[in-house]
């Protein structure tokens, strides 16, 4: 977890030239690192877990989306062994990728609520049902959550799914709030973001399913003690200006 807080672009190299230079006194029976990355796996259940218990409260606010996790060039596809089982091959808003997709919901003050993982080929609306679980209110995503049933399914557990348009579809009436907030999905784009530049969460470097698995929960973690999170003002001093020009 403190790798991907520390600025470091390896984990190897974090752990020879940090971990293994400066810690030896805290930990006078480190790990050689070829053993270190060989355990790992064994705490993929413990670290899930922990991030479940790192997770924020819903305040009725939610953002949704998806994000691809490539985990090699598409051009090395046909080569590619490591995930051959496991990974797909998806569309995002940049182009085709292979590998999988990080599902996450945040409230306003950016901290993830529920998360999943998937392959790279699953409809962004399948695990939704799953995420939302402990959740209620109003729940805001792009135009790939668009679907009559899953409204309806949503509204049965009191969640109102509310998402932008297609450039096909008849312009709906919005409230005004809700029009300011689905404004604001960009926050979970930030997220998203820094967890990909920050976090070292996505790169092509991993030989094994569980440690790349690892990876993922352990960047999630570092993000959710993070000091300055993306946040929304939603006080009603500063929403009042935007409310009145929306």
């Amino acid at each position: 977890m403190y790798y991907h807080q520390s600025g470091f672009r390896t984990f190897k190299w974090f752990y020879q030239k940090h971990v293994q230079r400066y810690w030896q006194s805290e930990f006078p029976k480190l790990l050689i690192y070829k053993r270190f990355i060989e355990v790992i796996p064994e705490v993929l259940g413990a670290l899930t877990a922990f991030m479940n218990s790192r997770r924020g409260v819903s305040a009725g606010i939610a953002f949704i989306d998806s994000t691809p996790l490539c985990v090699c060039k598409n051009i090395r596809i046909p080569r590619h062994k490591t995930f051959a089982n496991e990974a797909g091959r998806g569309k995002s808003s940049t182009g085709w990728f292979y590998g999988f997709k990080l599902h996450l919901i945040v409230n306003d003050q950016g901290e993830i609520l529920s998360f999943c993982i998937t392959a790279g080929n699953v409809d962004d609306r399948k695990p939704v049902p799953n995420l939302v679980k402990s959740l209620t209110g109003k729940l805001f995503g792009d135009r790939g959550y668009i679907s009559k049933p899953l409204a309806q399914l949503l509204a049965a557990q009191d969640i109102t799914l509310i998402t932008t348009l297609k450039n096909n579809m008849k312009a709906q009436a919005i409230d005004a709030f809700d029009k300011l907030l689905l404004r604001k999905r960009s926050l979970i784009e930030t997220i998203n973001d820094q967890l990909k530049n920050i976090g070292d969460l996505e790169h092509s470097r991993h030989r094994s399913l569980t440690n790349y698995m690892s990876n993922i929960i352990a960047s999630l973690v570092a993000y959710s003690y993070q000091d300055k999170k993306p946040a929304l003002q939603l006080r009603e001093a500063d929403l009042l200006p935007l409310l009145q020009n929306a």
